[in-house]
């Protein structure tokens, strides 16, 4: 498995990015062009290209919402426990005081450099992404949504 790293710590997942999505923007086009060109039946198009937009909409909402909530507090909860056995204090204590994408690209940094960071992302307050550049040695997360 290739070394994760910021440049490709994104995952897709192939029959929804790949399939799913391009087949739905293609009958939007094709809806849309209709909608547009078509005198007779623009109102009926105008319809399919709405309800089109409503079921990618749906379908990108459902999948990001509930997959991406539960993933989040688990990572949550891996963070806490890798914290709590490089240092042996809670994280709990000052978990407040980062926000959720924060503690979310904590958790990709190395055992060897999580503790020091954590501190620098409370008392700098990094942005995530300025807590991503700054991992030397990634912990990879392959197993994300």
């Amino acid at each position: 498995m290739k070394t994760q790293n910021y440049e490709n710590h994104v995952r897709y997942y192939p029959p929804h990015h790949f399939v799913f999505y391009p087949v739905v923007l293609i009958l939007l086009g094709i809806s849309t062009y209709f909608a547009i060109r078509s005198d007779e039946h623009a109102l009926l198009w105008t319809f399919i290209t709405l309800v089109l937009v409503l079921i990618t909409w749906l379908a990108l909402m459902l999948r990001q919402h509930y997959a991406l909530t539960n993933q989040d507090r688990i990572a949550r909860l891996e963070l806490r426990f890798r914290y709590y056995l490089l240092t042996n204090q809670r994280l709990e204590a000052f978990e407040n005081r980062l926000s959720r994408p924060q503690l979310l690209a904590l958790r990709f940094a190395s055992d060897d450099e999580l503790p020091a960071l954590t501190q620098r992302a409370v008392t700098e307050n990094l942005s995530p992404d300025e807590i991503k550049k700054s991992i030397v040695n990634w912990f990879p997360d392959h197993m994300r949504v």
